[in-house]
């Protein structure tokens, strides 16, 4: 029977862990198993650098945690090692750096992923790392603004020059009438 003490922080690292769940806007679960320390540690640079929390989470306060989280369907994919990577700014930055890696690292395995409180398999996690930065998403929409008005203006200007070319045309011929 493990002491009160140990319970305690077991607890607290429950209502941590519950807590970061909560309020991150997404979250990835993977088998880190069989990677290096070299990879683990390269891995874990990118995730600093693209401000992805990334820690070794044991099973059973993962488990209590996404219950408190109403995220039961989490429980089937809780087996073996896992890590978790968490963002609380960008929802597609774990999905992103994790795919990477999971293809560069055969042995770094996904296993399922939150975004925004909705449970994604693998191929929702593979969906979700090959859309477009965001920057790149915000400039196709305004491009897509931009067209019709830029069509439009076309427009306006092919019938206003149309008109400027007849009426120098009328304007010439009677300059060559006059002379």
């Amino acid at each position: 029977m493990p002491s009160q003490k140990v319970l305690e922080r077991k607890k607290q690292a429950v209502s941590e862990l519950s807590g970061k769940i909560k309020e991150a806007k997404a979250f990835i679960l993977a088998d880190y198993r069989g990677l290096t320390v070299q990879q683990d540690t390269e891995l874990r640079k990118a995730l600093r650098e693209a401000d992805v929390e990334y820690k070794v989470v044991k099973n059973s306060l993962v488990r209590l945690a996404m219950e408190e989280n109403g995220l039961d369907a989490i429980t089937p994919f809780l087996e073996g090692p896992t890590s978790i990577a968490l963002s609380n700014t960008d929802p597609v930055a774990p999905a992103k750096v994790l795919s990477e890696y999971a293809k560069k690292f055969e042995k770094l395995e996904l296993k399922v992923g939150v975004v925004e409180g909705k449970v994604i398999d693998i191929n929702g996690i593979k969906a979700l790392a090959d859309l477009p930065p965001r920057e790149v998403l915000i400039a196709k929409v305004l491009g897509g603004f931009n067209a019709p008005i830029s069509g439009l203006v076309n427009v306006l200007i092919g019938n206003i020059r149309g008109l400027v070319v007849a009426l120098n045309a009328i304007a010439e011929k009677k300059a060559g009438q006059q002379a």
